[in-house]
C-alpha cells in the first residue's frame, strides 16, 4: 500500500454536509479516492470516518458499528425536521408544560431503552420507491415509512451545571443525553419519542458523534489540522493505519507463500485451533502487521477466503 491509503477520523463542524468533508479531503490531499462510513446531518459535529485510498474497500466492515451520541433535546416544541433547522410544528395534542420531575423524564427514557422501533423520518437520506425521503419531504410530500428496529443500548441524561433541565425562560427546556446505540438509529426521532411520553413537543438542537466502534472522538482532527499535515509532509501521524482501524477483528499473519495466494485472491488453509465461528471475518496481515485483507472464515473447510484485498504488492 501506499502511505496515503489509511483512514482519517474527522471531527466534523456543523453547517456543512459529511460529502462536503469528503470534497474537502480529497482538495486537501489531491486524491480522488476518499470516502466515508457513516454520514452525519449538517448540524451536527463530531465523529467522520474518512477512508483513503485502498482503505475505501474497508467500508463494509466499518458501516454497521455501534455509535454514541452527545445530544442536546428541546422540550417545547417539534420541528418538522426533527432538529433546529427545521419549522416548528404546533401540537396542541402534545401541550404539557415542564418543568417535569425526574422520575417523569426517568420513566420516558427508560421506555426507550433496548430494541424498540422507529419511523424513519421524512427528511432523511433513507430511500423509499427508489427516492430518498427527504426529495419528497421537500416537495411537500409525506409517505407512509415501516418502522425499522434498531437497539438503544444507553439513554441517559447528562447534568449540565448540575441541573437536570435548563430552562431557556421561553416555555422550553433543554436536556443533554447521552445516548449510545446500533447504527441506523435516528436520534432526532430518539428525541421527538421521548418528548411524546412526556406529552411535549421536542426536537434536537444540538447533535455531536463522539464513538463510532472502537474509534472515539479524542482522536479525531479538524479538516484544518489534516491540511496542516499535509503541508508539513506529516501525514502519516494522523493517518490511522487500516488494520488498526478493525482492532475488533481476530488477527491471522500471513507466510510468504500465504500472501500471494491473498493477494491472487485464493484461499488460505488454517491449520491451528480457533474459535472462529462460520462467516467470522478475520484480519490477513504481514509480518509487519500490515493489513493485507480481510477474509471471511469458512469452519467446514478451515480456510480464509479473503474477502476484500486492500494490497496487491
Amino acid at each position: 500500500m501506499s502511505a496515503m491509503d489509511g483512514v482519517l477520523l474527522i471531527d466534523k463542524p456543523a453547517g456543512i454536509t459529511s460529502h462536503d468533508v469528503v470534497d474537502q479531503v480529497r482538495h486537501i490531499l489531491r486524491v480522488r479516492r476518499v470516502g466515508h462510513t457513516g454520514t452525519l446531518d449538517p448540524f451536527a459535529t463530531g465523529l467522520l470516518v474518512i477512508l483513503v485510498g485502498r482503505a475505501t474497500r474497508l467500508a463494509q466492515f466499518l458501516s454497521g458499528l455501534e455509535k454514541d451520541y452527545e445530544a442536546v433535546i428541546r422540550l417545547g416544541y417539534a420541528t418538522d425536521t426533527g432538529d433546529s433547522t427545521g419549522e416548528r410544528i404546533e401540537n396542541e395534542a402534545l401541550n404539557t408544560i415542564g418543568p417535569w420531575t425526574e422520575d417523569q423524564i426517568e420513566t420516558a427514557m427508560s421506555a426507550l431503552r433496548g430494541n424498540i422501533e422507529q419511523v424513519p423520518p421524512m427528511y432523511s437520506a433513507k430511500k423509499q420507491g427508489g427516492r430518498k425521503l427527504y426529495e419528497l419531504a421537500r416537495q411537500g410530500l409525506e409517505v407512509e415509512r415501516p418502522p425499522v428496529q434498531v437497539c438503544i443500548h444507553r439513554f441517559e441524561p447528562i447534568l449540565t451545571s448540575g441541573e437536570l433541565l435548563k430552562d431557556n425562560g421561553d416555555g422550553t427546556y433543554d436536556l443533554t443525553a447521552d445516548v449510545s446505540c446500533s447504527t441506523g438509529t435516528y436520534v432526532r426521532t430518539l428525541a421527538e419519542d421521548f418528548g411524546k411520553r412526556l406529552n411535549v413537543g421536542a426536537h434536537v438542537v444540538e447533535l455531536r458523534r463522539t464513538r463510532i466502534g472502537d474509534l472515539k472522538i479524542g482522536q479525531a482532527q479538524s479538516l484544518g489540522q489534516v491540511k496542516e499535515a499535509f503541508g508539513e509532509e506529516a501525514l502519516g501521524r494522523i493517518l490511522v493505519r487500516p488494520d488498526d482501524v478493525l482492532g475488533r477483528l481476530p488477527k491471522v499473519e500471513l507466510s510468504d507463500d500465504e500472501l500471494k495466494k491473498v493477494r491472487n485472491g485464493l484461499d488460505v488453509a488454517i491449520t491451528a485451533k480457533t474459535e472462529w465461528s462460520d462467516g467470522a471475518e478475520v484480519r490477513m496481515c504481514d509480518s509487519s502487521q500490515n493489513l493485507i485483507a480481510v477474509g471471511i472464515y469458512n469452519s467446514a473447510r478451515m480456510t480464509l477466503h479473503p474477502a476484500v484485498v486492500i494490497a496487491n504488492d
